[in-house]
């Protein structure tokens, strides 16, 4: 138990610490590329405007007033545009280009250029990104001008700052997995002992209750003796005998909860031992006007201990034969899975049992009807114990409800 909340309280610093350093990533990236996709429109609108008056200076150009506009550029969108690559192609109706302006970019192929401008325009928009140009069409009939900017050394910034803050993160997440496994043993210390605590305490009080017990169930044995047996000495030999049964259950899985509990680990045959432990609650279900059906592949053995495992198949197949209604039929089932071994009970209910009932079924002391659960007996511990047993053994429990409307108990046994 204590290394499960340990993993758990790494999980969750972890999981949180990797989701804030993502959405801080996200941000600063996702501003980063609105403002150099804002500037790089920017300064393709001025470069548009200004080739459209056939007034553009070049590099070269010492601050003339930009026609057609209202405004100056400013200083930085001077040094964007004496710093731009772009060249220019005339698009005829029938989509065909032809070279314009080649001026102002590095590429000296004509036939390049026009390819590229050529599959940029092919898919019918008059702007947006192409590889790495950034282009848009003036003019809605005839003969139409294209502006193409090269935009590569502004997109590798984008793409290095991304690929930056993803090692980053990364790197922060590992650091912050190697620091707070070092340092999680002290941060849940409080939890382990106050968990320890609480063990110690039911080991504790589980032994102390057995002498009053037994001194209580050795006076009615003597009452029973002087006075004859009646109701009263029979319903507090009934209640010492559920005391003892669940005191016996407690202490049991006070056991099952400490990290170095002791498990006879030898081979066991599994598929005759769930035949052997169902055995009893045959007879029980057909008392009960049930019937239990028992499936078992044979030749299925896996490495465990055989008293443990033995009632945890009797724990799932006494929950069945409790909660099934009158006339129904439990199956219980073992198969050779993909991932090792699945025993499962499966079983009707009186009633649906909502998510929320199904997500405590394994909660200690918990019970889906508090009133079928007095009448049948049981102490509310039945399922943890299973679940307990099952992760001892590497493997898990669940359960689900059918559409059926039956309820569908699966365990995993690791593999076989």
């Amino acid at each position: 138990m204590i290394r499960g909340i340990r993993r758990r309280f790494m999980g969750i610093a972890i999981g949180v610490l990797a989701l804030a350093m993502v959405l801080v990533a996200v941000i600063i990236n996702g501003a980063n590329w609105v403002n150099v996709r804002g500037e790089l429109y920017e300064t393709l609108g001025y470069l548009g405007e200004w080739d459209a008056q056939k007034d553009f200076q070049g590099p070269g150009m010492r601050g003339g007033v930009l026609p057609g506009r209202r405004d100056n550029p400013s200083r930085h969108m001077r040094n964007m545009m004496n710093e731009a690559r772009f060249f220019s192609v005339t698009v005829a109706e029938d989509g065909s280009c032809a070279l314009d302006d080649a001026t102002h970019v590095a590429e000296e192929d004509a036939g390049v250029l026009v390819e590229l401008a050529t599959r940029a325009l092919a898919r019918g928009r008059t702007s947006g990104f192409y590889g790495d140009y950034l282009f848009r069409v003036d003019g809605e009939s005839g003969e139409r001008v294209a502006l193409f900017l090269n935009c590569e050394t502004k997109l590798t910034r984008v793409r290095r700052l991304a690929l930056i803050s993803a090692a980053a993160c990364g790197g922060c997440v590992l650091l912050a997995w190697l620091l707070v496994g070092l340092f999680s043993s002290r941060a849940i210390r409080p939890l382990v002992e106050s968990a320890i605590q609480q063990k110690q305490f039911i080991t504790d009080a589980g032994h102390e209750l057995k002498t009053p017990l037994t001194v209580i169930s050795a006076n009615m044995d003597v009452l029973a003796l002087e006075t004859g047996d009646n109701e009263w000495i029979r319903s507090t030999r009934k209640q010492v005998a559920n005391l003892r049964g669940l005191v016996g259950e407690l202490i049991y899985l006070s056991r099952l909860d400490e990290e170095d509990a002791k498990l006879q680990r030898v081979d066991v045959d599994l598929s005759a031992l769930v035949r052997e432990s169902a055995e009893p609650f045959v007879g029980m279900a057909e008392f009960a006007g049930k019937t239990l059906d028992v499936e078992a592949e044979d030749g299925i053995h896996v490495t465990g201990d055989g008293q443990m495992l033995g009632r945890l198949v009797s724990i799932l197949c006494d929950n069945a034969v409790k909660y099934a209604p009158e006339g129904d039929t439990i199956a219980v089932t073992l198969v050779r899975g993909r991932k090792g071994v699945m025993l499962a009970t499966d079983n009707a209910v009186q009633q649906p049992m909502s998510d929320e009932t199904l997500r405590h079924l394994f909660d200690r002391f918990y019970r889906a009807d508090a009133s079928r659960s007095r009448e049948s007996g049981g102490y509310g511990i039945g399922l943890s114990v299973a679940l307990a047993i099952a992760e001892k053994h590497s493997g898990s429990i669940r359960v689900r409800q059918t559409p059926e409307g039956r309820v569908r108990f699966e365990c995993s046994l690791g593999k076989y």
